[in-house]
């Protein structure tokens, strides 16, 4: 019944916020467009629930033909490949609003783990069983990481987070993310993380 409701909520509050967001997206688009050639979106394959791959959708932020200029490495802050308009659109995480058509459409959950771009099983027997339970549930727009610091966190604390929020999943768990997250959107806290914390796919 839980999951029920999780993903009935899901598709209301992602249709209501593709709605209401829909005409900012056209002049976002057109400013991406004026600011720098290449596509309005950055799609790339992420990894869902239970392994299954998945097209991840972005507002562009960084130049085109940025794997070229070491697109694998965490951006940071002041980073040549990041776009003006794109560095704004990072500061106040707008770039990832896109991502509701992901949640509407069934790949994302609202709250959950956020996706990965590569799988990796580990080396161990335990490291796989712990790979397995995180990719047990749906990716999310907003994790337990945002509540803790974002790109802030260190990596081996966020699959530590991840795992928790799988154990302790609940309504309520997820409304406190939904709200906590949105204040630390507004903090702009964590929008880069250190030099060296962050992993290329996270």
């Amino acid at each position: 019944m839980e999951k029920i409701i999780k993903r009935t909520i899901d598709i209301i509050l992602a249709s209501g916020a593709l709605i209401i967001l829909f005409p900012f997206f056209v002049i976002i688009a057109i400013l991406i467009k004026i600011d720098s050639k290449g596509p309005v979106f950055f799609i790339q394959e992420r990894v869902g629930k239970n392994g299954k791959p998945f097209n991840f959708i972005k507002f562009r932020t960084m130049v085109e033909n940025a794997e070229l200029m070491g697109l694998k490495e965490s951006a940071h802050e002041n980073d040549p490949r990041i776009t003006k308009i794109g560095k704004f659109l990072r500061e106040w995480t707008i770039d990832e609003a896109p991502q509701f058509i992901n949640v509407l459409k069934g790949d994302m959950s609202l709250v959950g783990p956020r996706p990965l771009s590569a799988y990796n099983s580990g080396n161990t027997p335990e490291m796989k069983k712990m790979w397995q339970k995180r990719i047990s549930v749906k990716p999310g727009l907003v994790s337990l990481v945002d509540m803790k610091g974002r790109n802030l966190v260190p990596w081996e604390k966020r699959f530590e987070y991840d795992l928790w929020y799988i154990d302790n999943q609940s309504f309520w768990l997820d409304l406190k993310i939904l709200v906590l997250g949105f204040f630390s959107v507004i903090s702009r806290k964590g929008v880069y993380g250190k030099e060296g914390i962050n992993k290329p796919n996270s």
